[in-house]
């Protein structure tokens, strides 16, 4: 087993019931889920603990353009700005104040919403101190579009740094199905921290069947699922496990504890976004009623699928269809967490939040005033996709690429570390694709006592199988991650374009990437070819304050 997860490191960071001190030697999986448990992990009071459905649900304000236009070829282009900077949240009770960093100083930060075909030209201006104000380590960013098929400079390449006090302009085409996508840190040997200290907020792409099929307005709802640890003070509390992981034993629902959400009774859309740096979910419903899973990672699946759970791995999106006009006025529903293997559990991260329903008229129309289908509608067929019409038989080439710890401790994905990638001037790959290749990847966990959470970057893929049998069902939609389990091998279908350069893939078990499971493929570019899409060399601009117009 290797959990890095030293007696000394869990009596730091929490007080173990005895249920908690009974399990810490024993293998992984003898506790609910297969994971360890504990009492808690935060060093709060008791009076500063929060209370679990005390607090109002909140949706994530949606950001304005600051300028809309069109760009040369004459498309539809709106120009946004977000603001990296510190800020701070009532999270913990008794008047104790939780800083952040967050994009536009809150968390989860504002929501990005777009239609399919209208570009996007973000400007992203940090205005972090330069060291983080808890930890000490520079705040350099890069910001990443997690599901955007984006230019490699407008990626977030992991060694894109934008320092503070400089600014980038991010391009985003938005050609892809509508999606739920997000945006979040991706800085070198930083990404877990800046991302955990609230760098992190959901962007929705939007197409005309989407619209047509699915709930919009106020029911459509973003849910970002995070958990955290609190030091005494209230300040997020940090502990990676010696690079394992970060468990908390605070859920937040959009930067809110255990919130409660007042529902009519109708039809709703929630975007799951799991953007916990570490903890895995299984999602159910307290009554034990499925959901209609209607889109996944890259948009809309073929056929929507009723479950009455699902694993949800760090990044992963699914979004899911909850009927409430079978439940009664008054009736309260949970959403719960039965975990999964190799998390650290403890008294209250089994509960995420509860949707109260209520005697409110039920709203039957669009925002736009015209009739709403949605309201009392679960669709079955839902759209086809490129990535979903793909055959394994058209594959060009099969790569296996293994995940583990090496000799050294450090975690690898395939034949490098990042290091190795950045030694080489970056050059080293793990694959070189052509543009428009087809190819599957397997990846192969043989890690030990863990899961990861595997992201490639710039495509969609559908999962073929799982240890040879057919992926979950709620699986079978576009994927960008995938949840490789404990001894699990996972074969992956994918279309390389449209772009060419370099991307990354990583495991999004964050300490996991910045230590350093990350590596690269290429696409499209033989050896020595000019880099016309240089990540590295797409540098930030000095912010000179100046937010009036575009440089």
């Amino acid at each position: 087993m290797e959990l890095d997860l030293s007696r000394r490191d869990m009596l730091k960071v929490a007080g173990f019931s005895a249920l908690g001190m009974a399990v810490l030697g024993a293998p992984l999986g003898g506790t609910l889920g297969g994971a360890l448990q504990g009492k808690e992990a935060s060093e709060l009071r008791d009076q500063h603990f929060p209370k679990r459905f005390a607090t109002a649900f909140v949706k994530p304000p949606v950001l304005r353009p600051y300028q809309i236009t069109t760009d040369a070829d004459g498309a539809p282009l709106h120009k946004y700005e977000v603001v990296q900077q510190v800020g701070s949240a009532g999270i913990v009770g008794g008047g104790l104040s939780t800083t952040l960093l967050g994009y536009s100083g809150i968390f989860p930060g504002p929501t990005i919403d777009v239609d399919q075909g209208t570009r996007i030209s973000l400007r992203v201006r940090n205005k972090l101190p330069l060291v983080h104000p808890e930890w000490g380590y520079p705040l350099d960013t890069s910001t990443h579009l997690h599901g955007s098929a984006s230019l490699p400079q407008f990626d977030g390449y992991a060694n894109d740094l934008t320092h503070v006090g400089y600014k980038k302009y991010y391009q985003y085409p938005n050609f892809q199905p509508a999606r739920t996508l997000w945006y979040h840190d991706h800085a070198v040997h930083n990404t877990a921290q800046n991302a955990y200290s609230g760098l992190a907020a959901q962007y929705h792409l939007h197409d005309p069947a989407e619209r047509e099929l699915l709930p919009q307005g106020d029911f459509d709802v973003p849910l970002t699922v995070t958990d955290a640890m609190f030091a005494r003070n209230g300040n997020l509390a940090w502990d990676d496990n010696s690079h394992s992981g970060l468990w908390g034993d605070v859920i937040l629902v959009n930067g809110a504890p255990w919130p409660v959400m007042k529902v009519q009774r109708r039809v709703y859309r929630f975007r799951v976004l799991n953007a916990s740096i570490s903890r895995s979910y299984n999602f159910r419903l307290s009554t034990r009623d499925a959901v209609t899973v209607v889109a996944t990672d890259g948009g809309l699946l073929p056929v929507a699928k009723q479950v009455t759970s699902w694993r949800h791995a760090g990044a992963e999106r699914y979004e899911v269809l909850i009927d409430f006009s079978k439940y009664k006025a008054g009736t309260s529903v949970e959403l719960q967490n039965t975990s999964n293997k190799n998390n650290v559990d403890y008294d209250y991260t089994g509960k995420i939040m509860r949707f109260d329903v209520t005697d409110a008229p039920v709203t039957t129309t669009r925002p736009d005033g015209s009739p709403d289908p949605s309201w009392n509608r679960v669709p079955t067929t839902l759209v086809d996709s490129d990535v979903m019409a793909l055959k394994a038989s058209q594959a060009k080439k099969t790569r296996r690429m293994r995940l583990k710890k090496n000799d050294a401790g450090i975690w690898t994905l395939g034949d490098h570390s990042w290091q190795e990638i950045v030694d080489s001037g970056f050059t080293k790959n793990v694959a070189n694709p052509a543009l428009d290749d087809v190819e599957i990847w397997e990846f192969e966990n043989s890690s030990g006592g863990w899961f990861h959470p595997v992201h490639v970057h710039l495509v969609d893929f559908q999962i073929l199988a799982r240890n040879g049998r057919a992926p979950f069902e709620y699986e079978k939609g576009p994927k960008d991650v995938v949840y490789v389990g404990e001894g699990e091998t996972v074969r992956v279908l994918m279309k390389f374009g449209p772009h060419r350069g370099r991307y990354m893939i990583h495991c999004h078990n964050l300490p996991h990437e910045d230590h350093d499971m990350m590596t690269q493929f290429i696409v499209g570019m033989a050896p020595g070819d000019p880099d016309v899409n240089d990540p590295i060399e797409a540098a930030p601009c000095i912010d000179d304050d100046d937010t009036s117009q575009d440089d």
